[in-house]
């Protein structure tokens, strides 16, 4: 049979079932900070219900919580105390959330790669489901303070991403990240912010308008549940979600101390791809990502090189090449005998046979055709190049 909101009963009844592990693991992100490993060691071993008995326990009780000193297993127990699962999840839901864990449908499986670093769960703001967008993502990340040409690469590939069917990862920082964020969205794409504070705290405030909009059109995530505020250890400690939540991390401008190299150092370490758009030498913005390139980390210049990269097989970019210029058209024997033609001066069709090695009758026949073309002019005597070949042989060769 099916209830009133379109499931089967088995399904409801499982969902019962899973009840109290939400209920224990939405109080555990008031307890356990993101990535401590300590929390997500005790949890893999007595699971979110029988970890927040353990923690609530009398004093005297012993839990088998070990790994921790004495004055920080006191800091877990005094905010478990304190934890209103209930309320939190009220929250979210007033905002139009919900809360996402382990064992979901809509949990994203490859933030279990985190091993003990796992997210307990995470908080969502947004229509999209998480699990499906998260699997063809690429997290774009880069400075704060970012150049107007970090502003600009970072919108273009947001752009790009979202016109080829990725969705764009970022941070909803200032910066890379709102750009990144931006392009996406002009393009019509999907986009998630992963915020480092509850996902109802608007942060950065210069950014309420673009958080808002990516609530609406996209999904907001975080760990933290909802009234939480950011602190710059939860800055870095978010790097991994965006991290391990994606196929690639792509820096656009970082100084050698920043938390895009963080993000992208951790997607090295779980086997995604690591990329990196390079900039001016001069600039300290790009020295880091330059510094990423030097190792493990693949250039890119454009989406359509993300996606080849991060994509599935036959996921090409186009192939790059100069401008067709009309002497690439020749003939191998045409451009032989206009290549025998001096820069300067003229030349007579022997000596000008002599350097293509053809006979003088085809060379003749061909400067003919060459003239035709407008490459070469007759004078008296002799051949020489037009001022049009002289450009043309110029700008093949690279010269102003």
């Amino acid at each position: 049979m099916r209830g009133r909101a379109g499931r089967t009963e088995t399904e409801g009844a499982r969902s019962g079932e899973r009840e109290p592990e939400r209920i224990a693991r939405a109080a555990l992100t008031r307890v356990i900070e993101p990535g401590d490993e300590h929390g997500g060691r005790w949890l893999r071993e007595f699971g979110a219900g029988g970890l927040m008995a353990r923690l609530t326990a009398p004093d005297h009780e012993d839990t088998g919580l070990t790994g921790a000193t004495t004055r920080r297993l006191a800091g877990y127990r005094l905010r478990a105390t304190a934890a209103d699962p209930e309320r939190d999840l009220a929250a979210v839901t007033a905002v139009g959330g919900r809360f996402v864990c382990p064992g979901d449908q809509e949990w994203p499986t490859q933030l279990d790669d985190l091993g003990t670093a796992r997210p307990i769960g995470l908080w969502v703001r947004g229509p999209a489901d998480l699990r499906k967008w998260a699997l063809r993502s690429v997290a774009v990340v880069g400075a704060r303070a970012c150049t107007p040409y970090g502003a600009h690469m970072a919108a273009t590939l947001g752009s790009g991403l979202a016109e080829r069917g990725w969705v764009v990862v970022s941070g909803a920082a200032f910066g890379v990240d709102g750009s990144a964020h931006r392009g996406a969205m002009a393009s019509g794409g999907a986009t998630v912010a992963v915020l480092a504070c509850g996902v109802d705290v608007v942060y950065p405030r210069g950014h309420a308008e673009l958080i808002g909009r990516i609530a609406e059109q996209g999904l907001v995530i975080g760990e933290l549940p909802p009234g939480d505020h950011p602190t710059p250890s939860r800055f870095v400690l978010r790097n991994r979600v965006i991290a391990a939540l994606t196929r690639g991390t792509v820096v656009v401008e970082a100084e050698y101390r920043s938390g895009s190299l963080a993000t992208a150092r951790s997607a090295q370490k779980l086997g995604r791809f690591t990329i990196g758009v390079p900039g001016p030498v001069t600039s300290g913005l790009s020295a880091g990502v330059h510094e990423l390139l030097r190792g493990e980390a693949v250039l890119v210049t454009d989406a359509d090189e993300v996606a080849e990269l991060v994509g599935n097989i036959g996921d090409l970019a186009p192939a790059r090449h100069g401008p067709v210029l009309p002497r690439d058209l020749l003939d191998p024997v045409s451009a032989r005998v206009l290549e025998a033609l001096p820069a300067r001066g003229t030349i007579h069709g022997d000596r000008a046979a002599l350097a293509a090695g053809t006979t003088l009758d085809e060379t003749i026949g061909r400067l003919y055709e060459l003239h035709a073309l407008g490459f070469v002019e007759r004078q008296g005597d002799g051949w020489r190049l037009t001022h049009a070949a002289i450009r043309g042989s110029n700008a093949r060769r690279g010269d102003p």
